[in-house]
């Protein structure tokens, strides 16, 4: 559970990028096992605000929060072979990611290394700022759940 302040930031910042953009579809495609992509970046995005609390680094939740909801923001469906995703999602994912998140909010600098760089070591340069590096490993965390446990 989180403190009663951050559990607000997040509640509230999840009704925001739930009202203001596409992120409702992200609920008609599977990322891993059974997980839908919503609900995955949700955990995510909740995970990280765990480590964060637990670490006590002083982070932006709010950026934190933000670039973890938006961090698999892709908006398609990577297993379906037939539309053109034969690229290796892992490796290209955060860019899509990165385009969509750009074109339906205003990114701070923060917000668009947490969705560039999630995917480290895939990607080849590592994530610049904590707050991407927490959400790195929440990714993480969440995704070999989702795996194991279907």
């Amino acid at each position: 559970m989180l403190s009663i302040k951050h559990e607000k930031l997040f509640r509230d910042i999840l009704s925001s990028v739930n009202t203001n953009s596409d992120f409702k579809m992200s609920r008609n495609f599977i990322q891993h096992g059974s997980t839908s992509i919503c609900t995955h970046s949700i955990m995510v995005a909740y995970q990280s605000c765990k480590i964060a609390e637990k670490s006590g680094v002083r982070i932006s939740y709010k950026e934190l929060i933000r670039g973890a909801l938006l961090h698999d923001y892709f908006l398609y469906d990577w297993h379906d072979k037939e539309h053109n995703h034969r690229r290796p999602h892992g490796f290209f994912h955060p860019l899509a990611a990165l385009a969509n998140a750009e074109r339906d909010f205003e990114l701070t600098d923060i917000e668009k290394d947490i969705i560039k760089k999630h995917m480290f070591p895939l990607t080849p340069v590592p994530p610049r700022y904590k707050e991407s590096w927490i959400v790195c490993l929440a990714d993480k965390m969440c995704s070999a759940k989702e795996t194991i446990i279907r």
